[in-house]
Parts: C-alpha cells; structure tokens; sequence
C-alpha cells in the first residue's frame, strides 16, 4: 500500500513539475518579446533625435526612407544617419528594418518591423507618430 502512494505521489509532483517548466518557458518567451519592444521604441527614438537635430533635411523629406528601400549609401548626414540606424536595427532585432515617412503637416511615422518567431510567425511592427 505505501508502494502505491509513493507512486502516485512521484506522478502528481512529475505533473506540477512539468507545469512549471511550462510557466517558465512562456515566461522567457514574454521576457524576449519584451526586450525586442524595448529595442524598437529606443531605436525610433533615436532617429526621431537625428531628425530634431538637422530639422530643416528632415522638414525637406531627406530623411523619407520605405520599409523595403535599401539602406542610403550617399555621405550626407540625413544619409548617414538612415543607414546607420538602419545597420542599428539590423544588429539588435531579428531581420529588423524601418521606415521614416514625413507627412506635408509635418508628422513622423517612424515604423520598425522585425521577426517575433516566438510568436504568430508574423513580422511584430511598433509605429510612433510625432510632430517634428
């Protein structure tokens, strides 16, 4: 009979240990996602400054880049500094990559897109809108 509740107690303590190593996978997961949100809002918010900091190139589009466009190549600042934010993505998120669109009423929507393959297996996209 004490066979049988050792037995049965080694099984029911297996099933909450298996449930925690659960909880701990899901947690890391929610900890790696985090981080990755992290990143992004940085990130755009330092191109967000590049862009304060020469106002006028940015007020002017030069600092327009789509989500698919190749990174700038040229030596001028507004260039410079897309490609090596650009390059910044790339190296912190998982296939990162941006884009910066100024509107005519002055508005940056600076977007960053990068793989969440903990997740749906979808690109996971943090958007910020600012006036300039």
């Amino acid at each position: 009979m004490t066979m049988i509740e050792v037995l049965v107690t080694i099984v029911i303590l297996s099933f909450g240990l298996l449930a925690l190593a659960g909880l701990q996978v899901s947690a890391l997961g929610g900890s790696k996602n985090a981080s990755s949100r992290t990143v992004a809002t940085l990130l755009s918010y330092e191109i967000l400054d590049a862009m304060r900091a020469n106002r006028q190139a940015a007020l002017a589009g030069n600092y327009n880049l789509g989500l698919t466009a190749a990174a700038p190549t040229g030596t001028s600042l507004p260039e410079r500094d897309l490609a090596r934010w650009r390059a910044e993505l790339q190296r912190r998120l998982p296939a990162g990559t941006g884009s910066v669109q100024v509107d005519n009423g002055n508005i940056v929507t600076v977007t960053v897109q990068w793989d969440d393959s903990r997740g749906a297996g979808t690109p996971t996209q943090f958007d910020v809108q600012v006036r300039l």
